[in-house]
């Protein structure tokens, strides 16, 4: 039987500097018969010196295309836009199963090439629950540049730093009136709401806690009292949106969105007044100006889709502590040999969304 072949691809963002699996976990692949390939990069967090020193291979950036056949592809973000076909299993998060903008190309790639995708999204256990996330440092990082923008002390373009810098402007932020703030934040037992909660306790900004019991029944004007509103809600179907266009007309005293999930194209997008992710360079976005009749603020939207990347090396040690051990269950298990549930849920995902993709087509 031949061993797993993961090979750890380098990221085409310029500005995604994780990585999925740590220098520190590469033995625990080596150590079950695993072999590992790790492109080089200049812009991962984790020299390809430290994953050399752990045993696994190096290759060259974006050699990917040409790797075994048997190979599962590993890596973060998206796929640069060549080749047009891919042959290979990848694992990364994709986007791709919810009708975002641009994935009957992302899945239509797949089927030229005969490969297969494992959305890390779709990852699930025997519960449902993901198995693996960075969700915690999504929230964290999200809800901390609600925080210092709110502080006026936001600057662009948003660099990586160390969570220690990171936390060193948020008490400052907090000293400087972060506790005349009120932040809500939605989805707030799950990873991304914790993360958030840690960021907002080091501002010290009062928070509220909204989780599946305080928004079956949404009370709009609510949600509308506070100066930030930080989603980390996840939802595979439609739902009563959070913020809509025709909520603005109402006084409100909300300022900042802080969009974690970032689901801004898709039908489940809980705040469809915005349609577009910021970026780096332009971390904020107006969406509505004063209302001077009614006194309201200016709105204003932080939608960045990998804000774990700026923190990258405590968010890449965190997801690989969670993925790696998942890993294994690649392998196989029991008489079968099968993967383990996690992959075969991603795989029955990808294969629905393809069936979904053929009847879009025929349609």
């Amino acid at each position: 039987m031949q061993p797993v072949h993961v090979w750890i691809r380098s990221e085409s963002r310029g500005t995604e500097r994780r990585a999925p699996v740590v220098p520190a976990d590469v033995p625990l692949l080596l150590d079950a018969g695993f072999q590992v390939s790790v492109e080089e990069s200049v812009q991962r967090i984790f020299p390809v010196e430290e994953y050399a020193a752990a045993g696994a291979a190096v290759v060259g950036e974006g050699t990917w295309p040409d790797a075994p056949d048997d190979a599962y592809v590993l890596g973060i973000k998206e796929l640069p836009e060549q080749p047009e076909s891919l042959r290979h299993r990848h694992i990364y998060f994709a986007h791709a199963f919810k009708d975002q903008d641009g994935a009957g190309r992302t899945l239509e790639r797949f089927v030229r090439g005969g490969g297969r995708l494992f959305d890390i999204e779709y990852l699930v256990g025997e519960t449902g629950h993901r198995v693996v996330a960075f969700g915690y440092w999504a929230g964290y990082v999200g809800a901390a540049l609600g925080v210092l923008h709110l502080a006026d002390a936001l600057t662009a373009p948003l660099s990586p730093m160390a969570k220690d810098e990171l936390d060193a402007e948020l008490e400052r932020a907090g000293k400087a009136g972060g506790d005349r703030l009120l932040a809500l934040v939605t989805g707030a037992r799950g990873r991304s709401g914790r993360g958030a909660q840690g960021a907002l306790t080091t501002a010290g900004v009062p928070t509220t806690l909204w989780d599946r019991e305080e928004t079956r029944d949404l009370h709009k004007q609510a949600l509308l009292g506070h100066d930030l509103l930080v989603n980390c809600v996840v939802t595979h179907t439609p739902t009563t949106p959070f913020v809509e266009p025709e909520d603005l007309a109402h006084e409100r005293r909300l300022r900042v969105l802080a969009d974690v999930t970032c689901d801004v194209t898709g039908p489940t997008n809980m705040l469809p007044v915005n349609d577009r992710i910021t970026t780096w360079q332009q971390p904020v976005r107006r969406l509505h100006g004063e209302g001077p009749e009614l006194g309201s603020p200016p709105l204003e939207v932080i939608a960045i889709d990998n804000l774990p990347s700026l923190l990258p090396r405590e968010a890449s040690e965190g997801f690989s502590a969670d993925l790696t051990p998942h890993l294994l269950g690649l392998a196989g298990e029991g008489e079968e040999g099968e993967p383990s549930v996690p992959w075969r849920a991603a795989g029955r995902a990808f294969d629905e969304a393809i069936r979904g993709l053929g009847a879009l087509e025929r349609s």
